[in-house]
């Protein structure tokens, strides 16, 4: 078993309080991801589940038993670091054999533990060469086994592919999660990439300024947010966000903006005559019209990416980012008009930020 349970946890640095009450129950053999901007404290709540910090107030329960003072050699956890932290002067064999003679196990099964490790993580040919010898993707992988051959309850990752190129972390995250399905250990994951937490987490918990705003997998964060920071902060390119005043026109809602454009509403979210919102529409839930059907787009930016066409522009005074794929048809060179799907929009709040569908 490795479940987890984050009760209250509250951290104090000389008064100041910098984590607030977070509230986590983790599943076994889950991958949960904490994600934030730098600063947000989710390396922090890292090293306090594996006892590198204490706890001001709050219980971390494992498998059932509060954990708070139970020392970190005895949580059974391995942590993988962005730094790799490996000893240079040992081997890659070395290494990973490391934490297996500390707890003075037989030669013949630190062998065996080893290689096996070596070879899951296709780094069986490089067991005598030292870690300056290797690339950046096999230390990471080199890390990775030192965690894995002594079998722990749980696996922690503290930003293990920031140090890598952009195609080396593909190939890294999709080894990772691979890896953990296979063994199926608990997993807690800290990045500040959203392509990391939507691609390998079976649950996310979004953090700032201390706070979990949102927690929930990766399509409850991407298609429910609760609030405008989750909405922004997950989804490339950014979700457009129009700021205005309901109006009902027959009955039906709409958004009039200050410059006196008009955006249609979900009829089905609950809203009242002037009332101050915003709305939020994902770039790829617009669509191409002919003019008389859509709102013209003033065009600012054209990318062309090969799946997909990317526009920066306006509607009206309104900032609009819109995604089309390929296999919309778009002249760059003629007037654009749009439309998008009203029930796939959000409405918040223009004062609290929060949600209202």
């Amino acid at each position: 078993m490795g479940t987890m349970e984050l009760k209250n946890i509250k951290k104090d640095y000389e008064g100041v309080q910098v984590l607030h009450g977070i509230n986590v129950d983790i599943k076994d053999g889950e991958f949960v991801v904490l994600i934030g901007e730098s600063g947000c404290g989710k390396s922090t709540l890292l090293r306090m589940i594996c006892g590198l910090e204490e706890i001001s107030s709050g219980e971390l329960i494992i498998d059932g038993q509060v954990a708070n003072e139970v020392s970190p050699q005895k949580r059974d956890m391995s942590m993988v670091f962005q730094s790799y932290a490996l000893y240079p002067h040992m081997s890659v064999y070395d290494n990973i054999a490391y934490g297996l003679r500390i707890l003075k196990m037989p030669k013949g099964e630190i062998d065996q533990k080893v290689r096996a490790a070596a070879k899951l993580l296709n780094i069986g040919d490089y067991l005598d060469r030292l870690p300056k010898n290797l690339s950046g993707g096999q230390r990471q992988r080199v890390s990775m086994g030192r965690a894995i051959v002594r079998k722990p309850k749980f696996f922690l990752f503290d930003e293990p592919l920031s140090n890598l190129d952009a195609k080396l972390r593909v190939v890294m995250r999709n080894e990772i999660k691979s890896l953990q399905k296979r063994l199926k250990t608990t997993t807690i994951y800290v990045t500040h990439d959203q392509v990391e937490a939507m691609t390998m987490a079976d649950k996310v918990v979004l953090m700032d300024k201390g706070y979990a705003i949102q927690i929930g997998t990766p399509e409850d964060l991407y298609d429910r947010p609760n609030c405008i920071f989750t909405a922004t902060f997950l989804g490339s390119p950014n979700i457009s966000l129009v700021k205005g005043n309901v109006k009902f026109v027959k009955n039906i809602p709409t958004l009039l903006t200050q410059d006196g454009t008009s955006f249609a509403l979900n009829p089905e979210t609950s809203l009242s005559e002037n009332q101050e919102i915003i709305l939020g529409i994902r770039p790829r839930d617009f669509h191409c019209v002919n003019k008389d059907q859509g709102l013209k787009v003033n065009i600012k930016i054209h990318e062309y990416t090969g799946a997909e066409n990317v526009i920066y522009g306006q509607i009206g005074e309104n900032e609009i980012n819109i995604a089309f794929s390929r296999k919309e048809i778009f002249d760059k060179n003629k007037d654009l008009y749009v439309t998008y799907d009203v029930k796939k929009t959000h409405i918040f709040d223009s004062k609290t930020e929060k949600i209202i569908n």
